[in-house]
């Protein structure tokens, strides 16, 4: 019997391809219609006046204005004004 495998291909090499998660415009930055604010796994952040939420929990803007996060009974919520 062998003591080590032989040459050939590893079996620890792999890794998965990073998500790209996080907010991607801060607060008091410009936006307009359509574009994402912040792309989540499950909620993090909740979508609030201005905004809405994607199937994938990705946070986006509806209409043009400055983004705004606030608490909100101990939730945080991201507003577009």
């Amino acid at each position: 019997m062998a003591h080590k495998t032989g040459g050939g291909s590893t079996r620890k090499n792999r890794d998965s391809v990073s998500k790209r998660l996080g907010v991607k415009v801060f607060g008091g930055g410009k936006v307009q219609s359509g574009n994402i604010i912040i792309r989540q796994k499950g909620n993090k952040f909740y979508p609030g006046v201005g905004t809405m939420q994607g199937n994938d929990y990705t946070i986006f803007s509806v209409i043009s204005g400055k983004v705004e996060f606030k608490k909100k009974l101990s939730k945080k919520v991201v507003s577009v004004i």
